[in-house]
């Protein structure tokens, strides 16, 4: 399915779901957070889509724009193809719903996005850290991110 026809039956499937304006080297779609759990039910289960593999899920803070855009790339090994989609949540409540239950990949996956970016994903089965110490505090991939061991710029 060539770009545009991907995103027409997307937009038929889910019409707040649009074509992203952002340069990508794969076709992407942008989502709102309430209508993402539900859009990506419909990726995996659609016969004419069938994005059965969730490659990679990770996210972006925008600090300046107050955001974080969380990525994910989906790929059906049916049809060979690639889909991103991207969504994006408040820095200040950055909660959205786990796709564990629709690709068991998810669990991993948030849970790295988890420990280092802090969003919370509604219905994880294990959301705790997986790379950090339980006890760690913060998220260090976010861009204000300090502690004490942190070196200066040019050392």
């Amino acid at each position: 399915m060539e770009s545009e026809e991907l995103f027409q039956y997307i937009a038929s499937l889910e019409a707040a779901a649009r074509p992203s304006e952002k340069p990508s080297d794969l076709p992407t779609i942008e989502v709102p957070p309430e209508h993402f759990l539900s859009l990506m039910q419909q990726l995996r289960e659609d016969p004419r889509l069938y994005f059965n593999m969730l490659q990679v899920h990770t996210a972006v803070d925008w600090v300046k724009k107050g955001i974080f855009e969380l990525l994910y790339q989906l790929y059906s090994t049916k049809d060979r193809q690639s889909l991103r989609v991207l969504v994006e949540l408040p820095r200040e409540n950055p909660v959205i719903a786990s796709v564990c239950s629709i690709w068991r990949i998810a669990e991993w996956q948030e849970r790295e996005v988890y420990d280092f970016f802090g969003v919370l994903y509604e219905g994880h089965p294990d959301l705790r850290r997986l790379f950090l110490e339980d006890d760690w505090k913060g998220f260090p991939m976010r861009k204000d991110y300090e502690d004490d061991f942190m070196l200066e710029p040019g050392q």
